[in-house]
């Protein structure tokens, strides 16, 4: 039996800078495929620095010997990854989690909202439903950064077969887009509640404020996801790092329904 604290080794494939601190990695594990749902996330290890969990930015199908990270540059070990080059060794744990709804979203409208980095998740679900559009109805994606620069995937989505709305919080030069809160974007598309999975990631005042504001359209509890990646660290629930009140992110989540995080997010997780 394999030990899960050890993680396989993998390497680096392709680097992509999305933004001035984030890119995408493409990696292949040199023992297999990684088998995966859009929503899971990883243990990345740099070897000599440590381990974080990162969440899988691409979609498992169409298959393919590789999986895409997307991170953020925001401590020590985020920081080497991002010094690594193609053909680094990088050690991978998992998947772990539970991943999207992907059965409930069937012949639905999804509405996915994203802030910052949080589109990173995101990306793998959207990726998915587009790989298997006929099951699903209307797509949209309503996606909010601090500026334009900070946009993810800004090259990649004007190819994604769906609607996109995008927002900043502050206008620089050459944005002539929407300015304010990714609920801004809410007058600018049509929005059927009674028939629509909507999708929800980014800092936690996002999605407190989105959520309110989906409940006072009528949006069912359980047709508001969210996908909560703070705090997280071993992936298995054996640190306590991530342990809010009953709930584990890393082991019952990182996807969860509105009804089962409400507590979380009325105290501001």
């Amino acid at each position: 039996m394999k030990n899960i604290y050890i993680p396989n080794l993998a390497v680096i494939k392709g680097i992509k800078e999305e933004t001035p601190d984030v890119k995408t990695f493409k990696i292949s594990l040199k023992d297999g495929l990684l088998n995966y749902l859009p929503g899971q996330f990883i243990e990345l290890t740099v070897f000599g620095y440590g381990e974080f969990p990162t969440s899988i930015s691409s979609s498992p199908e169409p298959k393919k010997n590789y999986f895409e990270v997307t991170v953020k540059k925001i401590g020590d070990v985020t920081n080497m990854l991002n010094q690594q080059k193609i053909g680094s060794t990088v050690g991978v744990r998992g998947p772990f989690g539970n991943g999207f709804p992907l059965s409930a979203m069937k012949k639905k409208d999804v509405m996915i909202i994203g802030g910052g980095v949080g589109l990173a998740p995101l990306r793998s679900l959207i990726l998915y439903l587009l790989a298997n559009r006929k099951n699903y109805c209307d797509l949209k994606l309503l996606y909010g950064s601090r500026t334009a620069d900070d946009l993810l995937f800004k090259d990649e989505m004007k190819h994604w077969d769906m609607e996109v709305c995008l927002t900043v919080d502050r206008a620089t030069e050459g944005w002539t887009g929407n300015v304010g809160l990714v609920t801004t974007l809410f007058k600018w598309t049509e929005i059927k509640p009674e028939n629509t999975v909507a999708v929800l990631c980014g800092p936690p005042i996002m999605i407190k404020v989105v959520s309110d504001e989906l409940l006072k359209m009528d949006f069912p509890e359980d047709r508001i996801i969210v996908s909560l990646e703070r705090m997280m660290k071993c992936g298995m629930g054996m640190c306590g790092h991530c342990n809010i009140g009953a709930k584990y992110v890393c082991k019952d989540g990182p996807v969860f329904n509105y009804g089962e995080t409400m507590k979380f997010l009325e105290a501001g997780l």
